[in-house]
């Protein structure tokens, strides 16, 4: 199976909503592992791994978040999978 790995930075009203839970459950959905935390300047920050075609769903998701979000950008970077700096995939996905 193909994994990649993205990190994203949700930024808007994205804190306080239910975002990181419901991100959770989209990512799960979709078969992707990971982690969805707050962070200290009120963005969140996701870290998933999946098959491309799964990130390219959830990252078109985070765009509009649950129903109280309102988000203002989404900020994706690829994350190396292999080799030096390379992170390990989670067994789950998590919110932190």
């Amino acid at each position: 199976m193909n994994r990649q790995a993205r990190r994203f930075t949700v930024q808007g009203r994205v804190q306080g909503v239910w975002f990181r839970d419901s991100t959770r459950r989209e990512a799960e959905r979709l078969g992707i592992t990971g982690y969805a935390i707050n962070l200290p300047d009120g963005n969140v920050d996701v870290l998933a791994w999946g098959p491309p075609d799964a990130l390219e769903a959830l990252e078109a998701w985070l765009h509009t978040g649950p129903p109280l979000a309102n988000v203002s950008a989404v900020i994706a970077s690829e994350v190396p999978t292999s080799g030096q700096g390379s992170e390990s995939p989670p067994a789950d996905f998590s919110t932190g």
